[in-house]
């Protein structure tokens, strides 16, 4: 059995999909881009401040789910640029205890979703 999570402090979706189907004890969170939720305006010119929005994105989703990032156990990652890794990877290293950090992938596309430079997706379990 599925349930649907959606969340007002989250994006909306831009398509046919939730923000995150909660299966079992197993959160699937879609792709989240840096949008603010209450504007709906994308965060651009600065890939650090374009990485925390997706983030905190992904930490409403986690929290409508009563879960938080304690409960990720896979990331992806997709970005633009590769040259911007580094400065994604600060960002995104705030929101994990380096011990516990969950399996990850980070690939470079061709394009994103509006075009931005970094795409979020999570899964997590209870």
């Amino acid at each position: 059995m599925k349930k649907i999570i959606n969340t007002d402090n989250a994006p909306a979706p831009i398509g046919p999909y939730n923000q995150a189907i909660l299966s079992g004890n197993t959160l699937y969170i879609s792709g989240q881009i840096p949008m603010d939720p209450k504007t709906g305006t994308l965060i651009e010119g600065d890939i650090k401040k374009e990485t925390e929005q997706s983030m905190e994105n992904l930490k409403a989703i986690l929290t409508a789910a009563e879960m938080s990032f304690d409960h990720v156990v896979k990331s992806t990652i997709f970005l633009k640029d590769m040259h911007q890794f580094s400065k994604v990877n600060d960002v995104y290293g705030t929101y994990f205890d380096a011990e516990t950090a969950p399996a990850r992938e980070t690939v470079e596309v061709a394009n994103l979703p509006k075009f931005v430079n970094v795409e979020i997706s999570m899964l997590a379990v209870k």
